[in-house]
Formats: C-alpha cells, structure tokens, sequence
C-alpha cells in the first residue's frame, strides 16, 4: 500500500505554532500569490485543520498582517562598513529591494496595510532612521530619506515584478531580454518609431541598471539639498 501523500510542511497537530503558520504562509504568497493563500490551502501546508488555524488567527486579514509583520521584522541592516552618506543611502535602498524580491507578497502588502508591530517598526523603521542619522542625516532629514528609500525602491519592485526579464536572478534572463528586444524591434514603425529605434533601451526598464539610475539621480538632488540647508 503506497504511503500517504502529505504537505512538504507537515507536522504534527501537537508542534503546529503560529511561527509555523506564518512561515507556511508567507511561502506560499510569495512562491504562488496572496490569492492562493486560503485558510483550508494553509491548514493543509502544516498539516493541520483550519480550526487549528482559528486558534491563532481569526481571519486571513490577520495573517496577511503577521506575513507583513514577519518579513518587516526580519529586515536586516547592510554592515555599518560605509560612513558616507550617499553610500548608505545606496546600501539600505539595495537591501529593500533585496527583501522585495525575496518576498514579492511584501509589495502588495506593503501598499494595502499599515504595520504597527514592535517587530516591524524595530527592523524596517527605527534601524534604518538610526543609521541614517548616524551618518548625518538629522532629524527631519533623516526621516524624508527613509521616505526616498521606500517609496522608489517599492514603486521599482512594484514595475519590475511582472517583468521578469529584468531579474537579474533568473537563470534564462538574457534569453528573455532577447525576446522582449525582438517584440519592440518589431512594433509597426510607423506608429512606434522611437519604441523601435530603442528596442534595446527599452527593454532595460525593469533592470538593476535602471534602478541604479534613478536612485543616483534621487540621490544627486538629495544630497545637494542637505548641503543647502
């Protein structure tokens, strides 16, 4: 008789936790999507019932918001190696990003909910305004550059998600830029003339070299504005 089949995350009833369940969670809305994340898909992962699940959390909502939380929490600092400013800007915008491609659910939860846990204010907000204060960013300041850093680091990994041929990561990534290089080349050029003419150009949109680029622009105007004042 073949064995039973079970979840990858199985466990028993009796050593189910809510860690347990927030890590099952978070892989599957990063892995698959937040919709694919259901209360009876998640029980099953961790091989449990769903009123198990109602022992910890009362509804999905809740455990989007400990997915948010967790993965704010976990935020880790770049090693306090760099002092100058502009390097540390650059340092802590590349980690965000870093986290966002590691854990995709994190942009849409990002967006669609407010996360006020110790945990998640101590790793992704109190740390990284602290170091940016280390390094001479004062006060107010220091507080609009943790602004920078968020928002254009998830507007950018908000763009480059569904576009994977801008993913550094994946294995196949040149042989998709080829493709997406072949579609715009081949747009009618009469209506598309500066798409074609730049096929190449267009398809770095989603790129690391585009994020460099318009952080460094970000930064050129930052930086020249603290010294200003």
């Amino acid at each position: 008789m073949p064995a039973s089949r079970t979840s990858r995350t199985s466990l028993p009833r009796s050593t189910v936790t809510r860690e347990h369940i927030i890590e099952a969670a978070t892989r599957i809305a990063d892995e698959e999507s937040i919709e694919a994340l259901t209360i009876r898909r998640l029980a099953a992962d961790v091989g449990s019932g769903a009123m198990t699940l109602y022992s910890y959390f009362r509804n999905k909502e809740e455990i989007l918001d400990a997915i948010a939380d967790h993965v704010l929490g976990g935020f880790t600092l770049p090693p306090a190696e760099e002092t100058e400013p502009r390097a540390v800007v650059q340092s802590l915008a590349s980690a965000f990003l870093r986290m966002m491609r590691e854990h995709p659910s994190i942009v849409r939860l990002f967006t669609t909910r407010v996360t006020t846990s110790p945990d998640s204010l101590r790793g992704a907000m109190e740390a990284v305004v602290g170091r940016l204060r280390e390094v001479g960013f004062e006060g107010r300041e220091a507080v609009q550059a943790y602004g920078l850093i968020v928002h254009y680091t998830l507007g950018f990994a908000s763009y480059q998600a569904p576009r994977p041929w801008g993913k550094p990561d994946l294995p196949d990534v040149e042989e998709l830029c080829r493709q997406r290089t072949h579609f715009y080349s081949a747009l009618p050029l009469a209506e598309f003339p500066n798409l074609v003419s730049l096929a190449g150009d267009v398809t770095t949109l989603p790129s690391d070299e585009q994020f460099q680029f318009g952080l460094d622009c970000l930064l050129d105007g930052l930086l020249r504005r603290i010294q200003a004042n």
